[in-house]
């Protein structure tokens, strides 16, 4: 993937958000960091403590248990949001014309739904791979093999 010079990247996941500036040129990115934020989001078992609730068919035909809330799940949909509303304030400030956002899957869906239409217009590309956790020379070279 050619990343042209000063392109806004985005590596984020449920849990963290890498801001990225392209000061190199498209051949040869040069990600420098602008901003990290992580967020503490524990395990699902580890937020819920109470058992599913239960209703009882009026015909007597049983009972049947509502599925558990997934509070990890919603915390992390919910930092997709604010990543999304992050995009949004910079691009409203014109900080950056081409953007390239890297997550998984879900979290990349998640991140779609709260696009703004001046973030979708500056949009260049999306990735949908997790590299939270690798070193900026790696993502780097993935950036550029893409």
């Amino acid at each position: 993937m050619l990343l042209p010079h000063k392109s806004f990247v985005v590596v984020a996941d449920g849990r963290k958000m890498l801001f990225f500036r392209n000061e190199g040129d498209a051949m040869h990115p040069n990600l420098v960091v602008e901003r990290v934020r992580e967020q503490e989001n524990p395990d699902a078992s580890e937020q819920g403590t109470d058992t599913p609730g239960r209703t009882f068919a009026s015909n007597g035909a049983g009972r049947s248990a509502y599925e558990e809330t997934d509070w990890h799940q919603l915390e992390e949909d919910r930092f997709a949001a604010e990543t999304a509303e992050l995009l949004k304030k910079r691009a409203l400030r014109n900080d950056y014309e081409s953007l390239v956002v890297v997550a998984p899957p879900k979290t990349l869906g998640e991140l779609r739904k709260h696009y703004h239409k001046e973030v979708s217009g500056r949009l260049t590309a999306e990735l949908d791979k997790d590299l939270t956790g690798h070193p900026v020379e790696q993502i780097e070279r993935i950036l550029a093999a893409a």
